[in-house]
């Protein structure tokens, strides 16, 4: 298993987790019932929208996201940057 290297992780990445998981709280509240009414839809449809939106979007989180040493490494390869030999 791939170890997760916190320090690591740049500002940008951890702003897309946390509207990530705004995002995720939203779609919870409207499975809930603490939705505002705009739309009327069978309940059926809200959990398919949000599985699909936790699976989605988990996915592209994780593969957009650099957690693990080895790909905050290669980042760094990518732009051209020195490593610091890890």
């Amino acid at each position: 298993m791939k170890k997760i290297n916190i320090k690591g992780v740049s500002v940008q990445t951890w702003a897309r987790t946390v509207i990530l998981l705004l995002a995720l709280a939203g779609q919870l509240c409207v499975i809930l019932g603490k939705k505002n009414g705009l739309l009327d839809s069978d309940q059926w449809q809200e959990y398919v929208t949000y599985a699909l939106t936790v699976i989605g979007s988990v996915w592209s989180w994780w593969k957009n996201n650099s957690f693990t040493a080895a790909a905050q490494k290669a980042d760094k390869i990518m732009k051209g940057e020195k490593s610091d030999g890890n």
